[in-house]
């Protein structure tokens, strides 16, 4: 005889069901990490413990008492220095700025910028590819675009970092892909907000755009000469300089004997 599965009751809606009970918790708050290193400092800052005129501990002693990395301390304090609680004094560390002497901001949204150091793993990540994908790809017009910025940077020292940009932009330009386009042209805007722009200028200098321009040199040869390899490589290399400078000590004036970070 055929057998048929049970067939299953419904529920009886007539009834009323015993509400259930709910948890007193708050939702969780997505916070990036710097925004969370930064906002535990200002509390200690806003309740005396560190009063104005005082000098943070090093990097490496927050770093520690957190457990976070010394970079994610770094984006911390530059982020504080930006809202007007800290000041970042080259050659000599952080200090505590007097609350009655802070210059008035105006409303910056930090909460949400992108990590410096991890836009900076990105742009490895992206751009270098851009410049394998420039060497096979790139037009006579293409290339010329290029070299037409890396020139603009060469002749005008005072103001570098927009034809920084349009080097990097012209090699995903290069690349012939316009989704990788799209990634490094969302990524400069990224670095041109306030946290990066304020984290490079305690590090700009025409020392260091003197070396730039030479990183920059050796990836444009490797794209004009085909050879992918080298474009990446190269690619690589500089964006890893960036990230090294980045990392220095600033609690030293000779930061050539720091070791990288």
């Amino acid at each position: 005889m055929k057998s048929y599965p049970e067939l299953v009751r419904p529920p009886d809606l007539s009834t009323p069901r015993k509400p259930e009970y709910v948890l007193p918790i708050q939702p969780i708050e997505s916070r990036r990490l710097y925004r969370q290193i930064a906002d535990q400092i200002a509390s200690l800052i806003d309740r005396g413990d560190y009063r104005h005129g005082t000098r943070l501990p090093p990097e490496r002693n927050l770093a520690s008492q957190l457990s976070v990395s010394r970079p994610s301390v770094r984006e911390a304090l530059i982020a504080l220095e930006v809202e007007g609680y800290v000041e970042v004094r080259m050659g000599s560390g952080v200090y505590v700025i007097d609350p009655h002497q802070r210059s008035i901001q105006p409303e910056i949204a930090l909460d949400q910028e992108t990590s410096p150091f991890e836009l900076i793993v990105a742009r490895r990540l992206v751009e270098a590819e851009c410049a394998a994908l420039a060497a096979r790809t790139a037009t006579p017009q293409q290339i010329a675009t290029i070299r037409m910025s890396l020139d603009a940077m060469t002749t005008d020292q005072q103001s570098p970092l927009p034809h920084d940009q349009a080097f990097h932009v012209a090699i995903a330009q290069a690349s012939n892909n316009g989704a990788l386009l799209l990634l490094v042209e969302t990524m400069w805007a990224e670095r041109s907000r306030p946290l990066f722009t304020r984290l490079e200028h305690h590090f700009g200098s025409a020392v260091i755009w003197l070396d730039v321009i030479r990183e920059h040199e050796a990836v444009f040869d490797a794209i004009i000469a085909g050879d992918p390899v080298a474009a990446r490589r190269a690619m690589r290399g500089h964006i890893d300089q960036a990230a090294r400078r980045f990392g220095r000590n600033w609690q030293r004036r000779d930061q050539s004997t720091e070791p990288n970070e």
